[in-house]
């Protein structure tokens, strides 16, 4: 369903949003010349402040002559990174949409005399449906526990075997994706596979590999690896958004004492620096794993 801002509303600005079923956002915009103008007259001035020419002062030089040491290119950039940032926040702040990534932009038609055509799609966090999913874990029976000989007296006082326990996780959150509701919307699938591409092409290149040996030797094509890790990315997304939800239905919350415990343990002094400079995302960790922790409890 499309929505377009009115005439009346903000005569020099058209956009229509479009919103696929899988929570894709599409901003399609369309800006007049008259105010692609205005735009380029701004930056030019600004521009020309710092332009030094010979016999004057640094941004004293008549316009005529700075504009002419400008370079195009330069310009252009510049108007078309001023025009895509005010028009996209603009139409995300009236329509109420709130993004999570960053929008992957577009632009289809921008030359001189002629209005200003580009498209940004972005998205919101996907709807998430848990249904019955605690009955679902409580299906789960917890694997037996193996007892070899000699090992038995540290087998009960360390508790449950960890490799018993990440098995019995394992199940949890198959059970988990199996009867919850929720679509990724495909923007970020494809930059969650990105990612890990990227990651797999450096983790080849320090081996030594092309990546032709290293599919030959997998007995796949390019295709077939970038379908396997969209596989990958999706579960990993989809995880990641139930995890989030059941943490905020259950109010599982993470204290300022856990963060400083859980940087102050990192015993390399430059990492533990640059760790601490985004305690969002240790908090976020933590969060995690103790929703984690919740659900083997279930």
């Amino acid at each position: 369903m499309a929505k377009t801002v009115k005439d009346e509303q903000k005569p020099t600005q058209r956009y229509s949003i479009d919103k696929k079923p899988d929570g894709t956002i599409t901003i399609k915009f369309v800006v007049p010349t008259a105010d692609i103008e205005k735009i380029r007259e701004q930056i030019v001035n600004e521009l020309v402040k710092q332009v030094e020419i010979q016999g004057f002062r640094k941004g004293a030089a008549p316009r005529n002559l700075a504009e002419q040491k400008l370079n195009r290119e330069t310009v252009r950039e510049e108007v078309l990174k001023k025009v895509l940032t005010d028009e996209y926040v603009a139409a995300v702040k009236e329509s109420n949409i709130n993004p999570i990534v960053n929008p992957k932009i577009h632009v289809e038609q921008f030359a001189e005399g002629t209005d200003l055509a580009f498209e940004a799609e972005t998205c919101e966090t996907p709807e998430i449906d848990l249904k019955n999913y605690k009955d679902e874990v409580r299906k789960i029976k917890p694997a037996p526990k193996i007892v070899i000989p000699g090992q038995a007296a540290s087998a009960q006082g360390s508790g449950e075997p960890k490799e018993e326990a990440n098995k019995k996780l394992d199940e949890i959150l198959a059970a988990i994706l199996r009867v919850t509701q929720i679509q990724i919307p495909k923007i970020l699938i494809d930059q969650e596979t990105n990612r890990l591409l990227s990651q797999l092409l450096d983790e080849i290149k320090r081996l030594g590999v092309s990546l032709d040996q290293y599919l030959s030797s997998r007995g796949k094509s390019e295709a077939d690896l970038r379908k396997e890790y969209e596989e990958r990315a999706e579960k990993d997304l989809k995880l990641e958004f139930l995890l989030r939800k059941i943490a905020d239905e259950e109010k599982i919350i993470v204290e300022q004492k856990e963060i400083d415990e859980a940087i102050g343990a990192i015993k390399d002094e430059k990492q533990r620096k640059d760790i601490a400079q985004n305690p969002y995302l240790v908090a976020s960790i933590i969060r995690q794993q103790k929703t984690l922790s919740y659900l083997t409890k279930i």
